[in-house]
Order: C-alpha cells, then sequence, then structure tokens
C-alpha cells in the first residue's frame, strides 16, 4: 500500500516545522526537551571537542531510529510503521537542510516558547495523519512488550525524563527548567491541531415542539438529528430528546433554532473531541 499524497505532504509539512523549532531555538540554546532528538543535542555538545561542530542532529537521528526500526518490526502495524518510517527520514533530511541559526541569542525564554510553538504543531501534523518521527514513542512500544503492567505514556514518560535529566547534567539545570516549559507548550500546541482537526459541538434539546425543531434543522442546516426517548423523573411524563453534532460556527445557529421554536426548551451544549462521519471527519481506511 502506498502513502496517500495528502498525508505525505501533511507529514513533510509537519517535520519542517519540527526541524524550524529544533535547529532555530532549542538546538542553538542547548535545550533538551526529550526524545531522540533531545540525545542528539547532547550527544553534539559532548562531540564538539572531538569533531567539529559536534555529531549533526540529523545523523544520530537517523542512527539511533535505524536500530529502533529493525527493534520494533514485529510490534508496530505495517501501515504505521510504513508512515514512521517516511516520517522519520524525512525529519533527518529536514535537520539536514534547515540552517542552524540562533534566533534568541541566548534568550532561554524565546527558545522555549517559539521552538515549543514549531515543534508542537509540527508533531501534531504528523499525528494526525496517524503517523510518528520515531524515537521514544517507537522505544516506548518495544519496552511495553517487555513491562506489559506499565502502559505506553508511562514508559515514554520515564524515558523522556531521563533524557531530560540528561540535559540537566550537560548543560544545567536553568535550561532544564525553561526546556519543561518548551515541553508544555509542544504538548498544547500538538493538542490544539489534534483537537482543532475533529473538534465539534453537541447539543441535547428537551422541547414538546421536538418535530419543528428537528426538521428546521434538517432543512435549514442540512444536518442529521436524532431523536431518543427520554423520561422526566420529576413529572415522570415521557419526553423526546434531540440529539444534533454540529460545527462550533453553526452551535449559534442551532440556538436560534430552538429559541425561535420554544422558549421553554431545555438544552444543553458540551464539546465533541471527535466527530466521524458524513458532514465530519471521514473514516480512515
Amino acid at each position: 500500500m502506498r502513502i496517500k499524497a495528502n498525508d505525505t505532504i501533511i507529514m513533510i509539512l509537519g517535520v519542517l516545522l519540527m526541524g524550524i523549532g529544533i535547529n532555530l531555538f532549542f538546538d542553538p540554546a542547548n535545550m533538551v526537551t526529550g526524545g531522540v532528538t533531545g540525545i542528539a543535542i547532547i550527544i553534539k555538545g559532548l562531540t564538539k571537542g572531538i569533531i567539529r561542530g559536534g555529531i549533526p542532529l540529523w545523523f544520530t537521528n537517523l542512527f539511533i531510529n535505524v536500530f529502533l526500526f529493525l527493534g520494533s518490526y514485529r510490534i508496530l502495524g505495517r501501515e504505521f510503521l510504513k508512515k514512521t518510517i517516511f516520517a522519520t527520514v524525512m525529519f533527518s533530511v529536514a535537520l539536514y537542510i534547515i540552517p542552524e541559526i540562533d534566533m534568541t541569542h541566548g534568550d532561554y525564554l524565546l527558545a522555549a516558547v517559539f521552538g515549543g510553538f514549531f515543534s508542537g504543531i509540527g508533531l501534531g501534523l504528523v499525528f494526525s495523519v496517524s503517523s510518528s518521527t520515531g524515537g521514544t514513542d517507537v522505544l516506548g512500544a518495544i519496552v511495553h512488550r517487555y513491562l506489559r503492567h506499565y502502559t505506553v505514556a508511562q514508559i515514554i514518560m520515564v524515558i523522556d525524563g531521563l533524557v531530560v535529566i540528561g540535559g540537566a547534567i550537560a548543560y544545567g539545570i536553568e535550561v532544564t527548567l525553561y526546556a519543561v516549559i518548551a515541553v508544555y507548550i509542544t504538548s498544547k500546541m500538538m493538542d490544539a491541531i489534534l483537537e482543532g482537526l475533529k473538534f465539534a459541538k453537541l447539543a441535547f434539546v428537551i422541547s414538546e415542539q421536538y418535530d419543528s425543531i428537528a426538521e428546521t434543522i434538517m432543512s435549514e442546516m442540512r444536518r442529521g438529528v436524532t431523536a431518543l426517548p427520554a423520561r422526566g423523573m420529576y413529572s415522570n411524563a415521557e419526553k423526546q430528546m434531540l440529539i444534533c453534532a454540529v460545527s462550533k460556527k453553526e452551535i449559534t445557529t442551532i440556538m436560534d433554532i430552538v429559541s425561535k421554536n420554544d422558549p421553554k426548551a431545555f438544552m444543553i451544549v458540551t464539546d465533541a473531541r471527535e466527530v466521524l462521519g458524513e458532514g465530519f471527519i471521514e473514516y480512515r481506511q
């Protein structure tokens, strides 16, 4: 099976943004935020006295991941592994072609904020197409095979924590504290990308005018509506509860429809983290 063209474009864009975050912000500031790239930054700093400029980040990233992929071939699914190998190679290429420029000139806060911003968006894009850039994600899956009483997330957290501690030993506690800020920003930006692609609103409506409300939503908004039988525990009366999933910008429209048809209607609006199906995100094959 070939990787879809759209997925390829998204992965390439994602790794380029990650490369910008690392080569222009994290690496110049010696900011170790975990993962294989964090290990690469430590190795580069330790080898500067041996090799001019130290061992390049792209080489260490590719070298370590080759061994991780060999050890995880039977653990990870074929499709996920194929995409991950592609994204990892492209990430190493991005680290190679993007110039290493110090954009912050020693300002750790700027490095943490902007490095976390670009890295988080990049990671979010890569993860949004069910892929990964290898590193601790793959290592966590390998370790989980032998330590099943721990979750993959817990194992990755420990591994990244050890890498960050290594960064503290190599570069000092001050930059490590800023690295923690960078990790937080990275995770928030990544969540924003992943949730933003699938985020929606879910409306629950209980009204005597459920027929007219449902008809108006379906005719004017072209949205599907589901009616479920409900019973009021105080009045013991049988009612109908309408459920409708809409985009964030459509929720005000559905509130107006409910208000016009029945000002006394009871309505609950909540967040839906993922809505899959017609009119929203298509199921991936």
